[in-house]
């Protein structure tokens, strides 16, 4: 209101055009299944996979070949393409180790590859210079050295030229592609009963790396960890930012899962599962930098070894217990009492997961480390005290985040200080150290639900012997439990402000994941 911003970011409307992008996908398999005695069957296979290089039908396209590049590179190719030996073999087995019938072991392992899609370049190609004016400036005022903004409502109607967004994808990306192998036993242990446990894996190899902004002041490693120098200078002062997209991500699931399953008799069945794994990675987004609520929007590319944590996505603990209930018909002979007290039916459906991981941060928008990127983000230092084993307070949403475990990354010696830090800042302080908190350190809350249900089955033989008009009556959340989404980013998730001082909104939760009870009722009818 007061045209006195301390950031700009946006672009022009009238810049704006489409962007018509088109690729070709072919795939061809080969499968079969051997069946090497009578109770052990291999499964085999080889496929090939490939996609063309995305292309833009005006050639409207734009990448730096390098990220100092003074100059985007235009038309085709985006990239070069790195799926052309897509050949991906598989491999699995069912054995049934006592040829009874109630015992069967299966797994398998295959390569799949994870083509370069149009999808993970929707942002990176409509928001590119020339094609389109985007900015993002830092100190308008500063920039211009003016009485007002360089920019004003109805003013300028184009940025600066070194002040657009630009792109950078990998041009020579390798092959992406994951490797998935399972392992399960299932057992009938009576005859409407059985029980099946499995491991399951993963490994991602040159995964999408994707940054909101990778055009930042490349830090200096040092024994203490990553320092920004104070007169280190942005890596390409030709453009204000450049979205980037790197192939150097990589991924690791593995997880345990179990299976208890009752067949349906006498009206009634069950069947429960867990499952017990951890995803991680070095980068979970693909489309934008902050696919998920919980992403940081532009790690640190330059050392991916920085940012392998838990996955955004990541649930370590899953448990799910679903059955229903077909209540007896009365043995009354009354039509009445059998249309009013027959053909009822209940349902429940328990489910109980671990929180998704959050991470902590400190003095987001105002680049308290120095990077000069124009999506900062500054990790404080995680401390080692006492009750900081554990970095949140279960059941306490004004203060879940331990705030006391964290500091403001500070210079270890006099000597680190006098070396790295600015002048003006009394020892120990060092604002322009990355912090050691690092990446999804925190869990969020957990999740707990119970959903009921109540149907009344009315057939009507007259028309048909499956004409059914049933009643239901369904009943979301019946215990009414609270379950609060993990800390905001970074509204929650900055513990201090830019200067140090620790923010009153650190460590909240405010907002729930699920919704209060809720009640429906309907008709169904079922010929």
């Amino acid at each position: 209101m007061l045209n006195n911003p301390s950031k700009f970011q946006g672009g022009i409307h009238s810049t704006l055009s489409p962007r018509n992008l088109r690729q070709t996908i072919f795939g061809a398999y080969l499968q079969d299944d051997w069946r090497v005695r009578s109770n052990l069957t291999l499964n085999l296979g080889l496929r090939y996979e490939m996609s063309t290089v995305p292309t833009e039908t005006s050639g409207k396209l734009a990448n730096l070949r390098n990220l100092t590049d003074a100059a985007p590179h235009l038309g085709d190719p985006f990239f070069n393409n790195p799926t052309l030996r897509n050949f991906e073999p598989r491999v699995g087995f069912a054995w049934d180790p006592f040829s009874n019938g109630k015992t069967a072991v299966r797994g398998g392992i295959g390569m799949f590859d994870v083509l370069p899609l149009l999808y993970q370049f929707v942002l990176l190609t409509n928001q590119a210079s020339p094609f389109f004016q985007y900015t993002v400036i830092k100190d308008p005022f500063g920039f211009c050295a003016c009485a007002t903004p360089f920019f004003s409502l109805g003013g300028n109607s184009s940025f600066p030229a070194n002040r657009l967004r630009t792109t950078y994808v990998e041009p020579n990306p390798k092959r992406n592609y994951v490797m998935q192998w399972n392992l399960n036993v299932q057992q009938q242990l009576t005859p409407t009963l059985a029980a099946m446990v499995a491991y399951v894996g993963s490994r991602g190899i040159h995964q999408p790396f994707r940054v909101d902004d990778a055009n930042l002041a490349l830090p200096t490693l040092t024994p203490s960890g990553y320092v920004w120098p104070v007169d280190a200078s942005i890596l390409n002062d030709n453009f204000g930012s450049i979205r980037g997209m790197f192939y150097d991500g990589h991924s690791y699931f593995n997880a345990l899962e179990t299976q208890l399953a009752k067949r349906l008799s006498h009206g009634f069945q069950v069947q429960g599962a867990f499952t017990w794994g951890k995803s991680m990675d070095t980068s979970s987004a693909t489309v934008a930098g902050d696919s998920f609520g919980n992403s940081i929007s532009s790690l640190h590319w330059f050392d991916p070894r920085l940012s392998r944590a838990l996955s955004d996505f990541n649930v370590g603990r899953t448990l799910v217990i679903n059955g229903t209930w077909e209540l007896p018909k009365p043995k009354s002979e009354s039509w009445v009492a059998q249309h009013a007290l027959g053909g009822w039916q209940l349902g429940l459906i328990f489910t109980a997961t671990d929180g998704v991981p959050v991470t902590p941060t400190w003095g987001t928008g105002d680049d308290p480390a120095l990077t000069q990127s124009g999506d900062d983000w500054a990790f404080p230092n995680r401390l080692a005290g006492s009750g900081c084993k554990t970095l949140t307070n279960p059941g306490n949403p004004t203060n879940y985040i331990k705030t006391n475990c964290f500091a403001v990354p500070t210079a270890p010696t006099q000597a680190f200080y006098d070396q790295y830090c600015t002048k003006d800042q009394p020892f120990p302080s060092c604002f322009n150290l990355r912090g050691n908190a690092g990446r999804n350190v925190i869990n969020g809350p957990g999740v707990t639900e119970m959903d009921f249900s109540v149907f009344k089955n009315n057939y009507i033989k007259s028309i048909s012997e499956r004409f059914n008009i049933q009643f239901r009556a369904e009943v979301f959340n019946i215990l009414n439990h609270t379950n609060f989404a993990p800390p905001a980013t970074p509204t929650n998730t900055d513990i201090f402000d830019s200067s140090g001082q620790l923010l009153p909104t650190a460590g909240q939760l405010t907002k729930t994941t699920t919704t209060a009870r809720e009640i429906q009722f309907a008709i169904k009818v079922i010929f």
